[in-house]
């Protein structure tokens, strides 16, 4: 009996287990740590999702050997901040990380070594996504004639926000900071739309048209970008 969350080789590959009540059918995907999910309605249908995954064995391993590699945060390298490539540079010492503006063009200049250096790069980029997300959820917000709600980051798993109403909070991957400028923004008004429409309605998508226009352009770019966003930072 296969059960919810359970992990077991698919010929060589490691193929999760996931039940999702919403789910209409069984499906395959790769999540964002790079593993390969079998998605089934209920723990009855995780069996056709099994069979599911073996008939699609040489498109979950394509998928999987096409995936962004990371590289950690090492100096020299690049990090994308808001849609550009930016230089990641050492300096002596055990100053904070910071954005400057080069002849070279923008870079960050961050203390520390190894680990201690890595830290500092994801911490600023991290303040930096909470400073960005918050100022786009409060327009969007005094847009729709709300009060601005709590914002929080994480780094989750697959989301690029969630929307908790009854507490007027919404939660964001700070790894939005390393997208363009416009598909953050895209986010930020998705999440907020929720608070008025929590599902995904055609009223719904009328309040996200309201407040940024088209936004099938930025779903798509995040469908296309978004496992490069996070492998960034992983070695």
């Amino acid at each position: 009996m296969f059960r919810h969350n359970q992990t077991f080789d698919l010929d060589g590959i490691p193929l999760r287990l996931s039940v999702n009540r919403r789910a209409r059918r069984v499906s395959i995907r790769i999540d964002a740590k790079g593993q390969a999910v079998a998605v089934a309605p209920s723990e009855r249908r995780l069996v056709d999702a099994v069979a599911f995954a073996r008939s699609k064995h040489r498109w979950i391993a394509e998928r999987l050997a096409a995936r962004p590699a990371g590289d950690g945060y090492k100096p020299g390298g690049t990090v994308p901040l808001e849609g550009v490539p930016v230089r990641l540079e050492q300096m002596a010492g055990a100053s904070a990380a910071r954005l400057v503006d080069t002849p070279g063009g923008m870079a960050i200049r961050s203390g520390g070594q190894g680990d201690a250096f890595a830290r500092r790069i994801e911490n600023l980029l991290k303040r930096m996504a909470r400073e960005r997300l918050a100022h786009h959820t409060g327009v969007h917000a005094r847009t729709l004639g709300l009060k601005a709600p709590k914002v929080g980051i994480g780094d989750p798993k697959s989301r690029w926000g969630s929307c908790t109403p009854g507490r007027g909070s919404i939660r964001y991957s700070w790894r939005l900071i390393l997208a363009p400028p416009e598909v953050l923004d895209y986010v930020a008004a998705h999440e907020v739309a929720h608070l008025v429409q929590a599902d995904h309605s055609p009223a719904f998508w009328a309040v996200v048209e309201r407040l940024i226009g088209d936004h099938r352009p930025h779903r798509a770019w995040l469908r296309a970008h978004g496992a490069g966003l996070h492998a960034v930072g992983r070695s």
